[in-house]
């Protein structure tokens, strides 16, 4: 697992490849806990919709996506950017997997049953980071929120 990481973020910029499916779940997984971190009140019910949305999303185990969630929890303190991650994500995903991955971004915002002004802001920046323009921002929105309802 560490070893996944390690290639994820150390391959240099002039290396263009394409992240294979580990690496875009482990990506994705790491956007989503720091979600869950931007609010300091980490809750376990937003853990568990990253466990759900990384099963749903990368055909995992619950066991896979469980290790990539403590992987990507480690990450989440040294990760000095988001662009670490979404520049994997837009080298490999075409914009209707981009706003998949933001649907699942807001199902974990909206885990805690709220959403916290730091929570919309950071998930903002992700969107705009993954090129995805307002519609696309909000289509993602209404999306998640009407599988809550």
């Amino acid at each position: 697992m560490i070893e996944s990481l390690k290639k994820l973020f150390s391959a240099p910029e002039t290396e263009h490849h394409k992240p294979d499916e580990h690496q875009l779940a482990i990506a994705a997984t790491a956007l989503m806990v720091q979600l869950s971190k931007v609010d300091s009140e980490q809750d376990e019910r937003e853990l568990q919709a990253i466990i759900d949305c990384a099963i749903k999303a990368h055909n995992l185990t619950r066991k896979e996506a469980e290790d990539i969630l403590q992987s990507a929890l480690s990450q989440a303190e040294d990760a000095t950017s988001l662009y670490e991650f979404t520049g994997q994500i837009n080298e490999a995903l075409d914009q209707d997997a981009k706003q998949s991955l933001l649907e699942n971004i807001w199902h974990v915002a909206l885990a805690d049953d709220r959403i916290d002004k730091y929570e919309e802001h950071l998930i903002r920046r992700i969107a705009d980071l993954l090129h995805l323009n307002h519609r696309e921002f909000m289509q993602a929105r209404h999306r998640a929120e009407s599988v809550r309802s």
